[in-house]
Formats: structure tokens, sequence, C-alpha cells
């Protein structure tokens, strides 16, 4: 039986917690930020652990919990 794949993209974009959830970087943090103001540049920072129901589709595409 052959081993299974890891789809290397969502490798290098999530993270998995000790508790098993799925750590993510924010979106809206790469360019276009004078459009924003500082309230949201500071909430931005950091990491968000995904919801439930994307946290399913991405343990799908990592097998072995990466």
């Amino acid at each position: 039986m052959p081993k299974m794949k890891t789809k290397k993209a969502a490798a290098k974009r999530f993270k998995v917690t000790a508790s098993g959830k799925i750590k993510h970087g924010v979106a809206g943090k790469r360019h276009r930020l004078i459009s924003h103001n500082a309230k949201y540049i500071r909430q931005q920072r950091g990491t968000e652990v995904l919801s439930k129901a994307d946290e399913q589709i991405v343990k799908r595409y990592m097998p072995y919990d990466r």
C-alpha cells in the first residue's frame, strides 16, 4: 500500500496545536495597509484558530497531523 501524500501547500500554511486544533496566519497583512486603519492592522497580528468546519477540510489535506 503506498503512503498517502500530504498537500504541501496546506502543510506550509497550517500548523496543528498540541490539542489538535489548526492554527493559521491571518489574511490581509501583505499589501494595501495604508487604506486600513490602525485598529484593523492591530487586530490582524499573530495567528488564529480555524473553525471546526474548516478544520475538517485541512486535516484531510494533512493526513499525518503535520
